[in-house]
């Protein structure tokens, strides 16, 4: 399949988090074929002018301790990954508003998650959730990987979410994974599915439409599929991805939260425990 044009670009801030999404990025890097590109994006210039170092104090000073952190970060994804190759950008200002900017035409923009640290299960950060909704790129939110040698799980709805089978099926060709593609009806509380065999012949159709897509796309990566039926959609996709090295989600659904990312994808991101790509093109 054809690959994107572009870099991985990973954004680091010096935490732990973030230090696994430099190394799962320069990974992903080198089994795309492509670059890493890594970003720090210093808010000190925000706060004060006083970024200079302190007279008599040899690499003191706010401006080279975001410089180091930057180097940090490229000299954890060249110990992952030696010989790959590295570039990388200081910026000044807010990190959600420069990393969207620099997605344009770029394969990836990954990033850690800075959540609440399993405060009623939710696991993402605010730059991170802003991020799937503004980038112009996919966007990988990584934590754990729980399941490296898992599958990838593409959850795709009624429109049969071309550009999420797209990535999913670039992922999975580049690490060499299984693809298990996911379609959920979705039954309300306390009611039987409307429309019975009818509406269950729909969703074997968008299933098998999808499998085929994702076959004529990754023709060396083994799919499978299912229909699903759920009260919750996110919850069945989170299921199905329990034991997944990724799960692909759309940025758009029926329920629109902040007018750019559907509530599918914002309760995906907040409960996933491994990593998730957020299907992101164009902006």
């Amino acid at each position: 399949m054809t690959q994107a044009a572009g870099s991985v670009v990973a954004g680091f801030d010096g935490s732990d988090q973030a230090a696994a999404a430099v190394r799962w990025a320069a990974r992903h890097a080198h089994a795309s074929n492509c670059p890493l590109h890594v970003v720090h994006c210093s808010l000190w210039p925000l706060l004060t002018r006083h970024l200079g170092p302190v007279p008599g104090v040899s690499g003191s000073g706010l401006e080279e301790s975001a410089r180091s952190i930057l180097e940090d970060g490229v000299a954890l994804a060249a110990s992952e990954v030696p010989g790959l190759q590295i570039t990388s950008t200081l910026l000044h200002g807010l990190p959600s508003q420069l990393l969207a900017r620099i997605s344009v035409d770029e394969r990836m923009l990954v990033v850690g998650s800075r959540g609440l640290g399993g405060f009623l299960g939710l696991l993402v950060g605010s730059v991170s959730l802003d991020l799937a909704a503004t980038a112009s790129c996919p966007v990988a939110v990584i934590r754990q990987e729980l399941h490296p040698e898992g599958p990838v799980v593409a959850a795709v709805d009624a429109s049969g979410s071309p550009s999420v089978l797209e990535d999913a099926c670039s992922v999975a060709s580049a690490w060499h994974a299984p693809l298990i593609v996911v379609h959920v009806r979705h039954q309300p509380p306390g009611y039987l599915l409307a429309g019975g065999r009818e509406e269950a012949s729909e969703a074997q159709e968008v299933l098998a439409s999808a499998l085929d897509h994702a076959a004529a796309r990754a023709p060396a990566v083994r799919v499978d599929g299912a229909v699903l039926t759920d009260s919750s959609v996110p919850r069945a996709i989170l299921k199905a991805a329990k034991e997944a090295r990724m799960v692909v989600v759309g940025s758009q659904g029926r329920g629109i939260l902040r007018e750019t990312i559907g509530s599918t994808a914002h309760a995906v991101l907040h409960h996933a425990r491994g990593p998730v790509l957020i299907s992101r093109h164009g902006g």
